[in-house]
């Protein structure tokens, strides 16, 4: 037989509100006695022993001033004395106001004769009143009362309280959710339940699951499978079709939290939904599904975890369940695990799953439950990539973050975007010499390896070719052309190339950003710190990974190319679409024409050593796997030479040799250079003020551009707050240097030694700050009045 409705309800919130604070320390308990006496005395003296606060009231009046001010949980009404007053007047009196609700007021009556028969409680119960108790002056038999009180009602109001809570937040939460009974039949659902699946509440509620239309897209054993798993109190999550009232099938990611009650029964389920965006993983979710069936029969069941949140496609994995049983716990073994101990050749992570998994063997419960949510984190492919907040909390950041994060929404459609240009050799300037520089130039080149060097008057001076002239006074100083043994006629020729094959259209990606990054790069390579940690083929393919990380760059995102359908993105899968762009055509141009092949003398092995630094060091450049560098690098490197300082306690040489094993490396030499390039390609925060917000209007009118070509294409708005109308400049910096540049800065700055820099940043954050502050959205703030 079923409950009624809202006891189901607050039979579930019972269970679930477990984890909240249910308790209010102290209790509050008010005393309505007109006249002081034995009986008073004894819940006196019985709230005090059991810690609990007590007021005293006299008449109804002050009854209900007290009470309005104090929202006691319990009200104890003296009922012996009616010339007084009328208890059941006070209790009305009291239960007239709202805080009453969940409050307990106990009737204290008096002694009746043995003789004489037991009166009725219903006046009571009318007048409002939660209990009763027969006058007895005994302040043990006050307390038991108090207590019981505490225990049972008191307890079960707050939990009414927090069932308020819970059921106010499913109301306005964003997934659909739906309780059912242990026997299915649906309970309650929320609005974005009805939303999403277009019923109403009274459609569902009574009704049993098995009732609804079922979409024909699951698998025919799936039901089984997610009734084997929660029917053992396990979770399950997954995907899942639905069938919504249109007819229409649906597929959801769907969580089913079985709710355990009283003698550990089952008592509801709680499933929660949402709206499933196609991914790459179905088939690879669906295998792993089938392992929850049972064929596997040391593992009763595993449960489907969804982890990674910052994207919508769903990454399920076979985790094993969450028994709190010792023995399963102890003796369980993962078919996966056994599959990765035959295997021949391991990688790495395969190895610390390896050592975690034998751990688990000889530990504590706990222990290897902690284990295995250590197990579920590495088994995610997105180790480094933080998770955002939702889109309301900062809109400036999310979608900042998501468009340079994320390869769009791999939409194909029939707008074409390409931008390859096809450079010929005689559509270039005759080559200069670094004689031929002219001296306002020569003069502006002597300062290029300060840090302040303006890179925008250069940009003026050489009328939009600052790369080539800088390039030629880089890679001369570095020796560049010593090490290619090419002339510098061939390396004039390559810059040029490289140089017209920028767009000098774009506002920020054009060849003064490349100029500008191959300055950062020269001013690091020079620090010595990173000096001593790379060879001379580290620095040549740094330099010119720099001049090369943005050739043909469209002015446009990743996410725009895979949303517009290019030929760039179709050609690289949608996956690091600019990046490998970048890298491909640098080499496709410099073999071109053996008059800027500056390649054309190297050892095809030493050729081939330098290339793959170029394109690692290229690639690196790309936002998406921006975290993973920065935290290898941090690991590998800055925290085993800070524990060198702080450990060693051997000679000043030994110290030193132990942090240049560490710098030089195969591994981490790689690590630095990856970092290097880095934090060149995105040093604007860092540079003195007025070129930094020079640079920050240049990147915000690119941005601007693509959102407005986003909407006239009628294509997807991958960063809808880089409205040119509307958006914060400030707020769009702030984001930038908290989410990406300040920790990352951090970490070099540890490894590099630049203060300098760290004082510019610092600057610039306030200055931003500043304007945001004032909510000034421009570049400055406005003219005093």
């Amino acid at each position: 037989m079923l409950l009624d409705m809202n006891d189901k309800m607050v039979s579930a919130t019972e269970e679930c509100v477990g984890p909240m604070k249910l308790t209010q320390e102290p209790i509050q308990v008010l005393l309505v006695f007109a006249k002081e006496d034995s009986q008073s005395d004894a819940f006196w003296w019985a709230c005090d022993r059991a810690g609990f606060r007590c007021n005293i009231a006299r008449t109804p009046e002050t009854a209900v001033e007290c009470f309005l001010e104090k929202h006691h949980e319990i009200i104890v009404i003296d009922g012996r004395h009616s010339r007084y007053f009328e208890p059941e007047a006070v209790c009305r009196l009291i239960r007239a106001t709202k805080p009453s609700e969940n409050t307990v007021i106990l009737a204290v009556l008096p002694q009746k004769p043995a003789d004489q028969e037991e009166p009725s409680v219903l006046p009571l119960i009318c007048a409002g009143f939660s209990r009763r108790f027969v006058e007895n002056s005994s302040v043990s038999a006050c307390y038991n009362e108090l207590i019981q009180i505490e225990r049972g009602e008191v307890r079960c109001q707050f939990k009414l309280r927090a069932c308020n809570s819970a059921f106010t937040a499913l109301e306005h939460c964003q997934e659909a959710v739906e309780i059912t009974s242990e026997d299915h039949i649906i309970q309650y659902v929320n609005p974005a339940f009805e939303r999403m699946m277009g019923y109403q509440k009274g459609e569902l509620i009574g009704k049993e699951l098995t009732e609804l239309p079922k979409s024909d897209k699951n698998r025919a054993d799936l039901l089984d499978t997610i009734n084997t798993c929660i029917k053992k109190g396990k979770e399950w999550t997954g995907i899942y079709y639905a069938r919504k009232k249109s007819g229409d099938s649906l597929q959801q990611h769907v969580r089913i939290t079985p709710v355990i009650g009283q003698g550990g029964k089952i008592r509801h389920f709680v499933a929660i939904k949402r709206p499933h965006i196609d991914n790459n993983n179905q088939v690879h979710k669906l295998n792993k599904e089938e392992k929850c069936s049972g064929e596997h029969s040391q593992s009763e069941c595993h449960s489907l975890r969804h982890r990674d949140r910052r994207k919508d496609s769903i990454d399920a994995r076979s985790i094993s369940s969450r028994s709190s049983d010792a023995p399963s716990l102890q003796n369980r073994r993962y078919s996966s695990v056994a599959r990765i101990h035959s295997m021949t050749i391991e990688a790495p992570i395969t190895k610390v799953i390896n050592i975690i998994n034998a751990a688990q063997e000889s530990s504590p419960v706990t222990v290897a439950e902690a284990l295995d949510r250590v197990l579920e984190i590495l088994r995610t492919t997105e180790l480094y990539s933080p998770q955002l907040a939702s889109k309301e909390d900062d809109p400036h950041t999310n979608d900042l973050v998501g468009g340079l994060m994320s390869d769009g929404l791999r939409r194909l459609s029939g707008n074409e975007y390409v931008f390859c240009k096809n450079m010929s050799q005689s559509q270039l300037a005759i080559p200069i010499t670094l004689s031929d520089v002219p001296p306002p130039i020569a003069e502006m080149l002597n300062d290029e390896d300060c840090w302040e060097f303006n890179i925008l008057e250069l940009e003026a001076a050489t009328h939009k070719r600052p790369l080539t002239y800088l390039g030629l006074k880089i890679f001369t100083s570095f020796g560049v052309c010593e090490f290619l043994s090419c002339s510098e006629a061939t390396l004039r020729s390559w810059l040029q190339l490289m140089e017209a094959s920028y767009h000098s259209s774009n506002s920020y990606h054009n060849s003064t950003h490349a100029a500008d990054v191959l300055h950062a790069t020269a001013y690091f390579l020079r620090k010595e710190s990173v000096k001593s940690s790379l060879d001379q083929l580290d620095e040549v393919a740094a330099l010119i990974a720099a001049t090369v990380h943005d050739v043909d760059h469209p002015g446009r995102t990743n996410s725009f190319l895979c949303n517009a359908g290019s030929e760039l993105a179709i050609l690289y899968n949608d996956t690091a679409v600019l990046e490998s762009h970048h890298a491909a055509l640098a080499f496709q141009l410099t073999v071109r024409d053996s008059k800027s092949n500056i390649f054309k003398n190297l050892d095809r092995n030493q050729f081939r050593i330098l290339r793959q630094a170029i394109i690692d060091m290229v690639l690196a450049t790309e936002m998406t796997r921006h975290f993973e560098h920065v935290s290898k690098f941090v690991n590998s490197i800055n925290k085993p030479m800070a524990a060198i300082e702080e450990t060693s306690t051997s000679s000043v040489n030994s110290d030193c040799d132990g942090q240049a094993n560490i710098r030089n490396s195969p591994e981490n030499r790689l690590l630095i250079k990856r970092m290097l390039i880095k934090c060149a390609d995105v040093a604007n925060p860092c540079r003195p003020l007025e070129l930094c917000i020079e640079w920050a209007g240049r990147i915000s009118e690119e941005y601007f551009a693509q959102t407005d070509e986003e909407k006239r294409q009628g294509l997807p708005v991958v960063m809808p707050v880089f409205d040119r109308n509307t958006c914060s400049v400030p707020k769009s910096q702030i984001s930038f240097m908290d989410y990406f540049i300040t920790d990352m800065f951090d970490a070099w700055d540890a490894f590099a030694s630049l203060p300098g820099l760290m004082e510019h940043l610092s600057e610039n954050y306030n200055y931003w700050k500043g304007l945001d502050e004032m909510k000034c959205k421009s570049l400055r703030p406005p003219p005093a009045s």
